[in-house]
């Protein structure tokens, strides 16, 4: 695989931003479902907290469908939401929503001993008074710059393994090993990538609240014009996902290759 330069991390959140001017509504509408469904879920007791980690690959083929079939200019349903559940890979890709689980799991617990379990209770759910989080705030914004770090190794394993197990018929192994090495080899590309969604996701939003905050004192006006702006941030970074993987695979095609000759052909 040849490097990828690094302004491609740019050209990815382009191409994110226009998948989605493509089809706009379908897009919130597959992904207000999907936030929906994940509210039900977690209604679900002890299960309610582990099952939206477990079904992340499932979900995100979805998304990933949907922006495959946008760019082919085929009409987006909110059908799509399943279509990882149907897919023949299905337990493949569970298997790896655990495996999502257990590295969440480890890297919060090991933030436990820069603020005690501060930040593991509240990932927990555990109820946590106003006295207790003042107290710990420094604490567990260290706790969560430790986490946050100890996930970029699992982060780049899990990347593109969803897509590779479905669109290139992987094994769990294999997706996880092509994934991580590729993106260490768009290293560049990748923070650049993250760079941007830091500005456009958190440093934007940040300065467009103080303002309105300024300009009405009002904290229901910052609501109401932050909400729907961030969630279509939140799905404008979703499309972008899915650039990331044709910039280095190829739009997705089921059969025209082996699996093991479409996944290296590209190294």
């Amino acid at each position: 695989m040849e490097k990828i330069p690094a302004k491609d991390g740019w050209l990815w959140v382009k191409q994110g931003f226009a998948l989605f001017r493509k089809q706009p509504a379908e897009m919130s509408t597959l992904f207000l479902s999907y936030m929906f469904l994940m509210l039900a879920i977690g209604i679900i007791p002890v299960l309610g907290q582990m099952l939206p980690l477990i079904l992340i690959p499932l979900f995100s083929m979805s998304f990933m469908q949907a922006c495959a079939q946008i760019e082919k200019g085929q009409r987006v349903y909110p059908n799509l939401l399943l279509v990882g559940f149907r897919d023949p890979a299905r337990n493949t890709l569970l298997k790896l929503g655990v495996l999502y689980l257990l590295a969440a799991t480890l890297v919060v617990a090991a933030s436990t001993l820069a603020d005690g379990g501060v930040f593991w209770k509240a990932m927990m759910g555990n109820g946590l008074s106003a006295k207790e989080l003042e107290g710990a705030a420094g604490s567990m914004r260290i706790a969560m710059l430790i986490a946050a770090a100890l996930y970029v190794p699992a982060a780049m394993a899990f990347w593109y393994a969803a897509p590779l197990i479905v669109w290139q018929r992987m094994t769990l192994g294999k997706a996880l090993f092509y994934s991580f090495f590729t993106v260490r080899r768009a290293g560049r590309a990748f923070l650049l990538y993250a760079l941007v969604w830091i500005v456009i996701a958190v440093v934007a939003p940040t300065i467009i609240s103080l303002l309105i905050t300024l300009l009405t004192g009002s904290i229901n006006a910052v609501i109401f014009i932050l909400l729907p702006i961030s969630i279509i941030l939140t799905v404008v970074m979703y499309c972008s996902f899915y650039p990331t993987y044709t910039a280095v695979f190829g739009k997705p095609t089921i059969g025209s290759d082996s699996p093991s000759q479409a996944g290296d052909r590209q190294f």
